[in-house]
Parts: C-alpha cells; sequence; structure tokens
C-alpha cells in the first residue's frame, strides 16, 4: 500500500450514482490518474490517497485508491487554488485571489468563524460573505455525512439525498431509527435501511423494523398489480421477510391503520394511498354518470346522417354504442379485435362534431395514440401529454397527491372539452385513471374503449374490468367479426383462442404461422432469418417493424439472450458506429430501444430539418421504443429518437432507463401493433403461459404473425385460463359509492 498526496487538477468521469470517479491528482508537480470510489470530492481539493499503482490496457499507469482523507489547505497557493476552483458558489478566480492575498494562512479560519470580515473585500457584501461561509460549513458537514454514510454501504448520490432530507440529524437517524429514511427519502426502501439497521445493531423485532417492513410488502403487491393485499397474505409475506410471529405482526397492521397509514377493508389491507385513489376514482365516475334528453327520433335522424357521411354501416351494436354515448356522461365501449371498436368511434365523433362539441381523444401509449390518430383523422395524444405533464417530483408523502401533482391539468385547471374519448383502456391503471378523472370538469362526457381479454394494466389495478364489472354504468361489447376483419385468421383466430377452440395449424393461412421448431438455438435461427429476411419483404416493413415478442425476460427464449443476439444480428458492430457499455449491456448507434420506467422530468424535442427546435415537452414514458442516433463520448450523452419525432438525450448515467428492444415481453407490447410479429415458443411457467397471454400476442400483429416453437405448448396455452389473480377494489368502491 502507497500513500499519494496533492490537489485535484481535474475530475475526468465520475459516476453519481455509486461514486466511482477518475481524476487527475498533482502531486509533486506530477500529474497522476486517479481512480476509485470518492463518496464525495470537488476540484481544488486536497487529498490523501491511499492504495497502488496499477497499469491499464488503454489508460496506462493509473493510481487506484483504496481509501483517502481530505486535507484542509495549509499553504496560501493550495487555499487560493481550492477557492479558485469553484468549489464555492460565486468565488472566482480573481475574487479568491483577493480574498487569499488579504488573509493569507488564516483564510479558512476567518471564512467558517468570523465571516463577516470577508466584506471588507471589495465585491463581496455582507449578506455573500454570510452565504460563502454558509457553503463553506455545509461542505464540511456534507464531506463529513458521506464519509460516515459510506461505512453503511450508501452510494454517493443516496447519501447527497439522506443528506439533503436530514442535515445535521443524519446521524441520529441512522443511529437510532433509520427504517424512517424508507418513508422519508425516494429511493430508499426498505432492503436499503434494513442493511444499515443490522449493521448499526437494531434488534429483528424492533417495531420501526416492522411497521416499515408491513408497509413495504404493500409497495412490493403493487408493483404486481395489486392495490391491496388479504390480511391471511399480508402476513405471511411480512413474516418471510422479518421472521417475526404474524401474531406480532397482526398487531402493527393495527397500529398503522390507527395512524393512517393503512387502511382494513373486509379482509383487505390497502396502503392509505392506493385506498384513497379506489374511493375518489369510484365517486368521481359516479359524478360523470349523468343522462342526457335526447328523443330517440333525433338519435336515429342522426344515426343515419352519420352513416351516410362518413360511408360506413352500423350494426345493431354500434348503433346502440352511438345511443349510449349520446345520452350518458359516462359509457364504456367494448370488444374485440375485428369487431369494429374503430368505426363506432369514429360514428361517435361524427355524432358530437354534429352537436359543436369539442372532443379530446387520448390513450395511454404515444403508439396507441398515433394508430387512433390514423384510423380517426382526428389528433390523439398520449393520456399524459393530454394531462399536461410538468415534471414535477411532488414532495407530498400521500402518493395520490403526488399523482396529481404531476400534471398541469388537475381540479383546478380542468380540460376544456365536451367529450374525451380514451382507447386502450385495458392499460389503464389505477394511478393513471386518479389523475384522468382529476382533470375532468363536471359536465364533461367521458367515453372508455378497451378490450377486458388483453393483459391488465402493468401497474397497480384492473381499470376497465372493475368498471365493467361494476353494473354500474352503460357498457356495450361489440361481438359481430365484420367481412374484411373475418377474412384475417388474425381476427379470427385471436376470437377462437379467447373462446378457447383449438386451432388448425396446417400453415395454409396467409397471415397466421406456426412453425414446429423444439430447440431453442433452432428455434432462434428461423427467427433470425424470418425477422431479417422473409417477414420485411413480405409485409413491406423493415427488420426494424419486425417485433420479437417473447413470454419471459430470462431463460434461452427470455428477453435477455435474445436481444444481444438480435443486435449482433441487425445491428453489428462497425467502422465509425459508435458504442457505450453499460454493465453488461452494450447501446450502439442504430439499436432500437426501450424506455423501462416512466420518467416525467425527461426532456424531448422536436427539431426541423434544419436542427431547430420547434417543439419541447417533458416526459418520457415505460414501453415507449425509440433508435438511438448518437452517441457523444465528449458530452457523455446518448440521443435516442422516438415516435412523432420525438428526441430524447440521456445521460451515460441514465441508461439505466432503457434497455435493447429487438424482443420484448408480451406484458411490454400492450396498447402497441406491429405489422408482422414473430413469437418463440417453448413451455414455461403454468401461471405466465396462458391464454391471456397468448391472446394478447396474436392481436399485437397486424400482417402477419409467426409462431416458432412447440404447437402443443401452444394449444396448452389456449386450454390454460389461469391467471395470477389481481386484488382490485375498484368494483368494490364503484358499488359503495352507488349507494350513496
Amino acid at each position: 500500500m502507497e500513500d499519494l498526496q496533492g490537489y485535484v487538477e481535474h475530475i475526468v468521469f465520475r459516476n453519481a450514482d455509486n461514486g466511482y470517479t477518475v481524476l487527475n491528482l498533482i502531486s509533486e508537480e506530477d500529474e497522476i490518474t486517479c481512480v476509485g470510489i470518492f463518496p464525495v470530492v470537488t476540484e481544488g481539493e486536497i487529498l490523501l490517497l491511499h492504495g497502488e499503482y496499477t497499469s491499464h490496457p488503454t489508460y496506462g499507469e493509473q493510481f487506484q485508491m483504496k481509501s483517502y482523507e481530505t486535507k484542509a489547505p495549509e499553504d496560501v497557493l493550495s487555499m487560493e487554488r481550492y477557492l479558485a476552483s469553484g468549489a464555492i458558489k460565486g468565488i472566482g478566480v480573481a475574487l479568491a485571489s483577493r480574498i487569499v492575498r488579504r488573509f493569507k494562512k488564516d483564510t479558512f479560519r476567518i471564512m467558517e468563524e468570523e465571516p463577516e470580515r470577508l466584506a471588507e473585500i471589495k465585491g463581496i457584501s455582507e449578506r455573500m460573505a454570510m452565504e460563502i461561509s454558509s457553503q463553506m460549513v455545509e461542505k464540511k458537514d456534507l464531506r463529513d455525512a458521506m464519509i460516515f454514510l459510506e461505512k453503511y454501504g450508501i452510494t454517493s448520490n443516496l447519501a447527497v439525498r439522506i443528506y439533503q432530507a436530514y442535515g445535521q440529524e443524519i446521524y441520529s437517524v441512522i443511529r437510532e431509527n433509520p427504517y424512517r429514511m424508507a418513508e422519508e427519502v425516494p429511493g430508499i426502501g426498505f432492503k436499503i435501511a434494513d442493511e444499515i439497521a443490522e449493521r448499526v445493531g437494531i434488534r429483528t423485532d424492533s417495531d420501526f423494523r416492522i411497521r416499515c417492513g408491513i408497509l413495504y410488502c404493500l409497495t412490493g403487491a403493487s408493483t404486481l398489480g395489486h392495490t391491496y393485499l388479504p390480511r391471511e397474505e399480508l402476513l405471511r409475506y411480512a413474516n418471510q421477510l422479518l421472521g417475526v410471529a404474524p401474531e406480532h405482526i397482526e398487531e402493527h397492521v393495527m397500529n398503522l391503520a390507527m395512524d393512517g397509514k393503512v387502511e382494513l377493508k373486509d379482509e383487505g389491507v390497502y396502503a392509505k394511498n392506493f385506498y384513497r385513489m379506489e374511493q375518489v376514482s369510484a365517486g368521481l365516475l359516479h359524478a360523470l354518470n349523468e343522462t342526457y334528453d335526447v328523443t330517440p327520433a333525433k338519435l336515429t335522424q342522426a344515426i343515419a346522417r352519420i352513416q351516410k357521411e362518413e360511408d360506413m354501416e352500423l350494426d345493431e351494436w354500434q348503433a346502440e354504442a352511438v345511443r349510449q354515448a349520446a345520452t350518458h356522461g359516462l359509457f364504456i365501449l367494448t370488444g374485440g379485435p375485428g369487431t369494429g371498436k374503430t368505426t363506432t368511434i369514429r360514428a361517435m365523433i361524427s355524432y358530437f362534431v354534429g352537436e359543436g362539441y369539442d372532443i379530446f381523444l387520448a390513450a395511454p401509449t404515444g403508439r396507441a395514440a398515433k394508430r387512433m390518430s390514423e384510423t380517426t383523422g382526428y389528433e390523439a395524444k398520449t393520456i399524459h401529454r393530454l394531462l399536461e405533464v410538468n415534471g414535477a417530483m411532488s414532495e407530498a408523502k400521500d402518493d395520490a397527491k403526488a399523482v396529481g401533482g404531476l400534471f398541469e391539468r388537475n381540479e383546478s385547471n380542468p380540460l376544456e372539452a365536451d367529450v374525451i374519448i380514451i382507447d386502450e383502456m385495458s392499460m389503464v391503471d389505477i394511478t393513471l385513471l386518479y389523475a384522468l378523472l382529476k382533470a375532468i370538469g363536471p359536465g364533461t362526457r367521458l367515453i372508455l374503449v378497451g378490450d377486458i381479454n388483453q393483459l391488465p394494466s402493468v401497474g397497480p389495478g384492473n381499470v376497465l374490468r372493475d368498471i365493467i364489472a361494476s353494473e354500474c354504468f352503460p357498457v356495450v361489447t361489440l361481438q359481430k367479426i365484420f367481412r374484411q376483419a373475418s377474412q384475417s385468421d388474425i381476427v379470427v383466430n385471436a376470437h377462437k383462442i379467447n373462446d378457447g377452440q383449438h386451432i388448425v395449424l396446417d400453415n395454409k393461412s396467409r397471415d397466421f404461422f406456426l412453425l414446429k421448431r423444439y430447440d431453442a438455438d433452432v428455434i432462434i435461427s428461423v427467427m433470425l432469418q424470418l425477422v431479417k429476411q422473409k417477414m420485411p419483404k413480405y409485409v413491406d416493413a423493415t427488420p426494424y417493424d419486425v417485433q420479437v415478442l417473447t413470454p419471459t425476460r430470462k431463460g434461452l427464449l427470455g428477453v435477455e439472450r435474445l436481444n444481444g443476439i438480435l443486435q449482433q444480428y441487425l445491428n453489428p458492430p462497425g467502422k465509425g458506429k459508435k458504442e457505450h457499455q453499460v454493465g453488461e449491456r452494450i447501446f450502439r448507434e442504430g439499436d432500437k430501444v426501450m424506455q423501462i420506467r416512466n420518467n416525467y422530468q425527461l426532456e424531448w424535442e422536436i427539431r426541423s430539418r434544419y436542427g431547430l427546435a420547434i417543439d419541447k415537452g417533458l416526459g418520457v414514458f415505460n414501453g415507449d421504443v425509440g433508435i438511438i442516433q448518437e452517441i457523444n463520448d465528449y458530452s457523455s450523452t446518448v440521443s435516442v429518437l422516438y415516435d412523432e419525432n420525438k428526441l430524447v438525450i440521456y445521460p451515460f448515467k441514465g441508461l439505466d432507463e432503457l434497455e435493447l428492444a429487438y424482443a420484448i415481453t408480451i406484458h411490454k407490447s400492450q396498447g402497441s401493433e406491429y405489422p408482422a410479429v414473430v413469437m418463440p415458443l417453448l413451455p414455461g411457467p403454468r401461471m405466465l403461459m396462458n391464454r391471456n397471454l397468448l391472446y394478447t400476442a396474436v392481436t399485437r400483429a397486424r400482417k402477419c404473425i409467426t409462431i416458432v416453437g412447440d404447437e402443443n405448448v401452444f394449444y396448452r396455452m389456449i386450454d390454460n385460463t389461469t391467471q395470477q389473480r389481481r386484488y382490485s377494489g375498484l368494483k368494490e368502491r364503484l358499488k359503495e359509492a352507488s349507494l350513496i
């Protein structure tokens, strides 16, 4: 182990999440590249490093830091260098020189203990003097806190958040109740708090730990689609997590209910925020459900006009949908593929336009909104854009309030529309429904359109199914498969799958194929030929338009393995084609990528052909797919072009929100439609490999679907109606609200 002392001349690279840093250190006039985990460091600081010299194959000799100490600058030159580095806001090179020239070796003591004397320097007011002193003290306190937190394995990024939340109280929080952080600091959940508590020596049966563990179980349940858990299941999960007797846990469930942290309803336990969202949403849905007096004769006349003007022929159920939409403030339209939902939407729009109403159209995803625009001829937006996402990260501890705080449109600033039509409602979860309903004013009509046989939303709740099952509102289910759709085996077979019928797989179809293969590597070889060569020609599209859909993330035919193979085949390395590695993943210019979580603060812009921004906005959402345009090593950024020509620039540290999208899970494909779909199929978990999943995959294809794999698995999926149950209480909240 060697020691190396010097000042930080330049920070070359820094990972804010884990503190990994590459910096240039000036030591006795030599410039040395140093690497290691520095929780907090700024240019100009003097460091004493403990470590050893190593040789990097690309970057040459480096000093690998194992531990380090921050040294206070002792000589005048070091003090001036530190102040001139920009470490203290408001002090530049010239001002640093004047301060040090005046106070010499006493500079730092005066800045910390007698800051008012800084006002003796020309250009520094008394107020500025106090701000400079405050920064000096805060930097010292932050540095001490970061070093303290590092002992508990906390990354520098999280350490800064913790310090910002608690300041000097941080030491008592860590030693007495680190579980507070799980509730109060974004990014710190139960597991991190529990690891810290174990290191501190807090007992496993601590009241703080049990309460936090219960809330963690409810939060974890929401990631599986539940808005609550039955009490017995909650006790079982919490027992497995905490290793504490169920009766002791139940006592704390009651205490949390008394404290307003959870809601007990029948035999279910809700996190308070989800109960409130369901309860408020139920009340708002009923409030919209007004009836409007329109005579049958007027409706008959209007339907005749619509059919003539739009050159369409409505069946009895489509005509009934127009009547219900015209006479109710809330209406639900549902039906499978090819049953005329789009035609019915166009008919409803024609009716309301004829009445002089302002209409807004929206869908959960950009692709679904784009398709809605193309099929109706009217502009459709994503629900997030309709609500005018503002990117604000609400500080509210109540998540229901936090959701509302993300949007400009809310109860105080409602949407200015007479009619709002939402398509692909099966994708809408309870949090988005809550935000949407809060933004709809009295007298606005709401029409919800969707297919309840699709997979449920990724987020918590079972919104469309619960609303229909409540039987509180008018619903029309379209059933007739129209002639043009009936010529498509995709549509016909989708309905057969939904009805549990076995399909003849003789490959005589023009758009529905199953190629029998039973070995994973053989399946992949066939898929590669289909994606790059055969399917693009068959459906008149590019290889990037052909989407591989697979049931699983892991395994021989999972997303993670397939994406690596497809990337090498569809976008191999090339001269002048830049790439950037994140962990085991490689991103390359030209790659097809997907955003994997909602980010309300990411900026996008649409540029003209000359590179000028002609539109800007906020928000990139889970499931959005784009193409990497540029990887810029100088600015450490990756540029991705999404649908509607939205360009988003990611810093390298933000690439954990992206993954390759040559292959995606069927769950992630919800709301999207592709010219062609290729689906590998081998045996998998019974709970996953069910009819619902197969139906969703088949209905994603517009022109052709080719399944490559085991036909016995295909038939077993048709027969398997088992689905993981979702615990969702919106249906019950709607029935309760109907009695008020």
